[in-house]
Order: C-alpha cells, then structure tokens, then sequence
C-alpha cells in the first residue's frame, strides 16, 4: 500500500473521510460484498437447505424486559442443531432474539452488535431505544430478497429504555416483518413457528407489572407450551442438559440467566405437567 492510496496514516481513504456514525453505511461504501443483503439471490427456494431457528418469547416485567428462545434448528424435517443459540444481548441494554435462516440471522447479529458499538464510539454515546430498533429494521429491509426466496430473518428486539418517562415502564419490545417492519408490542411477544402456542400461554399467564422470577417462569412455561405443540420448537431436554436461554435487561443491564436457574423452572413446570397428567 503506498503512501498515495492509503496516506500518511496508513489507511485508505474512506476510512478517514467517513463522519457518520452507521458501520452498515461504512460497510456498504467500502466493501458492500460483506453485506448480508448485497448478495447474490439464489433464483429458487432454498428453504429447506439451510437451517432455520425458530421460537422466541419476550415480556416486559416490573422494572425491566425478559427474552428467551429454545435450542432446536430445523432444516427440512430434520432436527440440524440441538443446542443453538437465539438470544444474544445487542449491548448493554438491549437484547435481540432470532428466527428465520440461522446463519444469515446470526451474521447479522453481529454486524448489528457492531454497528451499535461503532456508533458509541463515534457518538461517545448510547443510541436511543428507538433508534436502534429503527436501525435494525433497515438490516432486515436489506435481507428481503433472500427472504423472498425462503431465507427470511425475523427476530424479536427488546431493550431498557433509559429515557423513559417516569412513572412508564422501561422495557420494551419490538417485532418485525421480512420487509423491515417494525412494531411496538405491549407486554409481550412471541416469533417462529411456535409463536401461536407461545403467545396464546403468555396471553393467559402474563400480567403487568410481574415480578422478575415470575416473568421468568411465565416465559419458559410459553417456551413449554410451544414445544408442546411445535415439532420445531425444543423442549427442556433433561438428558442433554438443554435449556432455553433466558436474557433480563433492567436498570442494571443485560445479564444472561444462568443455565441451572433456567433449568430449575424448566423442571419444575415439567413435574407440575407430570402430576396433572397423572391425575387423567
């Protein structure tokens, strides 16, 4: 690299005439290959070549905003994976739950972990709640063909507002559509193919303003549920050790439950089911 190309600095030039605070506009400008949405589209359906992740639940509770997702990919009607991952904390305060395609959504929770840093450090600080569920809805947008040919990323995105009203709950949780649709949803939420099951058991057990531990039952017992009725939707997998993955982001930030909490409800709801059924 020459001191023409790459100046004095010893970098190209677009990385120093770059002032905004977008890493995905930084990325489209100086290397738009390494965008999910750039591309080439596969011209027929690919759907069940990939594997795809499914269930994710989310419900706000006094003070805070709970996520969790199962550990099944499917692929087809194969199990592919047993103990993926769904739910990643965005940053400090936001966490983002994913269903659709399993390797498109999980780079672009990366590429969107790192756009929210870059944008702290060019900023010098944290960008509203709002705006980084805007910012994610255009990702999905730029994944809409992909989508269209059956490798759609849908996630769930939630996070602590820290410019909350007082007196107005902080937690908050947004969905989406495959064209970069985004919507505020009150209370709780649910994606994937078991999201019926699992919106349908929140709608029965959530209330507002639930304690913490009992949101958190609330979201495995959907989680229960969905798995109950979904083939795609894993169970608590006692044998294995498998359980969902539980992320609380409140006043103290996002912390990720640990697996023998999580495991101890999950235990728990599956012996209460056990004594119910023995009774019939």
């Amino acid at each position: 690299m020459t001191e023409t190309s790459a100046g004095r600095s010893g970098f190209p030039p677009a990385y120093l005439d770059r002032v905004g605070s977008s890493f995905t506009d930084f990325l489209g400008t100086t290397a738009p290959d390494l965008l999910p949405g750039r591309r080439t589209v596969p011209t027929v359906s690919v759907a069940d070549l990939a594997p795809h992740a499914t269930t994710i639940v989310a419900a706000t509770f006094d003070g805070g905003v709970l996520m969790g997702g199962d550990r099944r990919a499917t692929m087809g009607n194969l199990i592919s994976s047993r103990d993926i991952e769904k739910v990643y904390a965005a940053d400090s305060w936001s966490v983002i739950g994913i269903a659709g395609a399993a390797g498109i959504a999980i780079e672009m929770v990366r590429l969107y972990q790192v756009e929210l840093e870059h944008y702290e450090k060019i900023e010098g600080m944290t960008m509203s709640l709002d705006g980084k569920a805007n910012r994610l809805a255009a990702m999905i947008r730029g994944n809409l063909g992909a989508a269209m040919q059956g490798l759609a990323v849908v996630p769930l995105f939630a996070g602590y507002d820290l410019d909350a009203a007082e007196g107005v709950s902080p937690g908050r949780i947004f969905s989406y559509d495959v064209t970069g649709g985004n919507y505020e949803e009150r209370g709780y939420a649910s994606v994937g193919s078991g999201s019926l099951f699992a919106r349908n058991s929140l709608k029965k057990t959530w209330r507002p303003g639930l304690a913490a531990d009992a949101a958190t039952r609330t979201l495995v017992e959907a989680l229960y549920d969905a798995a109950d009725d979904d083939s795609a939707t894993g169970g608590p997998d006692t044998v294995r050790r498998l359980y969902p993955i539980v992320y609380r982001v409140d006043a103290e930030g996002a912390v990720r439950l640990p697996d023998d909490e999580v495991a101890a409800i999950a235990t728990t709801i599956v012996a209460e089911r056990s004594a119910v059924d023995g009774q019939g």
